[in-house]
C-alpha cells in the first residue's frame, strides 16, 4: 500500500496519563498492589495525531499546558513523535491536564480519573496564523469552545474538511457539530443526544447526527463495533477480535485511522473498517500510544 503524506491539524486536549493494571478493584479504605504501571502522553486529539504521524503523515497540534512538570512531559511526548507543537501554549503558573487510569486485567476496560488544566482555555487569537496552511483536514474535540469554533470557521473558509471527535454533549458542541464534515462520536455523546431518560438506540442517535449536515457520522460502541450513517445508508462495522490488555486511547486511535482512510479516499465502509482494525491492535498494550500498530500490522489484520 502506497502512503501519500497528508497534513493534519488538530486542536484540543492533551494530557499526561498515569496508567496502572489491577486484577480487581479494591474495596473502599484498603490498599491494592498494581500489576503494571506506566506514565505517558495522552489526550484525544493529541493521541490521534500521534497515530497519524506513525502512519507517515505530517501533523500539527494546538492546545494548552501549564508550566508544570507534566506540561513539559506532554510537550516532549509530542515533539519526540515528530508532531509540530508550535501552537501548544504554556500557561504560566498553571497545572496541565492529568489523568489516572485504572485498567482491569481481565477485560482491559478502564476507569479514568482526570483533572482538566487550570490555565485559561486557548483563545482564538492564540491560534497561529499559519496553523491551517497546507492542512488537508482539521480535527477538533470541542473542549475549548471558542477556539474550536474559530478554527472550524477558518477551515471552512479555506475549504478544509473538519472532523469532530464528539466525546459528550457539552456547551457549544452541537453548534460545532453543525460546522463539521465528519463526526465520530462516543456512545456517551449518542446517549446525550437522545436524552438520558430514553433507551439508547444508535440508529436514532445517528439520524440526529445526520441532521447536523455531516457527510458521514459514526458512533463507536466498544467491543460491539460501530454504527455509521453516510448519505441514506446506515451500516454496522463489527469490532476486530484481539487479545485486549487496555482499551485506553482506542477511540483516539480510531479517529486517527478514520482520518487516514478519508484522506486516502477510501469508500466509507473501508474507512471505518481500517479505523476499527487500527484501534483494535492498539488495545494489545498498556497506554494510549504504546500499542499503536504499524500500517503493515493493520493490513495483515484486514487481510485476515
Amino acid at each position: 500500500m502506497i502512503v501519500i503524506i497528508m497534513n493534519i491539524s488538530g486542536l484540543g486536549q492533551c494530557s499526561f496519563d498515569h496508567l496502572f493494571i489491577v486484577d480487581s478493584f479494591p474495596a473502599v479504605d484498603t490498599k491494592k498492589e498494581v500489576i503494571e504501571w506506566m506514565a505517558c502522553g495522552g489526550g484525544p486529539v493529541a493521541t490521534a495525531l500521534v497515530s497519524l504521524k506513525r502512519l507517515g503523515h505530517d501533523c500539527s497540534f494546538c492546545g494548552i499546558t501549564g508550566d508544570d512538570e507534566s506540561g513539559g512531559k506532554i510537550r516532549d511526548s509530542l515533539k519526540n513523535e515528530g508532531v509540530n507543537v508550535t501552537g501548544l501554549i504554556k500557561r504560566k503558573g498553571a497545572l496541565s491536564q492529568t489523568a489516572f487510569i485504572c485498567v482491569d486485567k481481565g477485560s482491559g476496560k478502564r476507569t479514568i480519573f482526570w483533572k482538566r488544566p487550570t490555565g485559561e482555555a486557548l483563545r482564538p487569537d492564540e491560534i497561529p496564523g499559519n496553523f491551517l496552511d497546507n492542512a488537508d483536514l482539521l480535527l477538533l474535540d470541542g473542549l475549548m469552545k471558542e477556539a474550536s469554533i474559530s478554527a472550524a470557521k477558518r477551515a471552512k473558509d479555506k475549504g478544509i474538511p473538519v472532523m469532530l471527535d464528539a466525546g459528550r454533549v457539552r456547551e457549544g458542541m452541537l453548534e460545532l457539530a453543525g460546522m463539521c464534515d465528519y463526526i465520530v462520536a462516543s456512545e456517551e455523546f449518542g446517549r446525550g443526544l437522545l436524552g438520558r431518560n430514553n433507551t439508547f438506540d444508535p440508529g436514532k442517535a445517528l439520524l440526529k447526527m445526520k441532521a447536523f449536515g455531516a457527510k458521514a457520522a459514526t458512533i463507536t460502541l466498544g467491543d460491539r463495533g460501530s454504527m455509521t450513517i453516510a448519505g441514506e445508508e446506515m451500516f454496522h462495522t463489527p469490532a476486530f477480535s484481539v487479545d485486549v490488555l487496555d482499551t485506553t486511547g482506542a477511540g483516539d486511535v480510531f479517529h486517527g485511522g478514520y482520518i487516514h482512510g478519508l484522506l486516502r479516499k477510501l469508500e466509507i465502509k473501508d474507512v471505518v473498517r481500517f479505523a476499527s482494525a487500527f484501534a483494535a491492535l492498539k488495545c494489545r498494550k498498556l497506554g494510549g500510544r504504546e500499542g499503536i500498530p504499524t500500517l503493515k500490522q493493520v493490513e495483515q489484520l484486514l487481510n485476515k
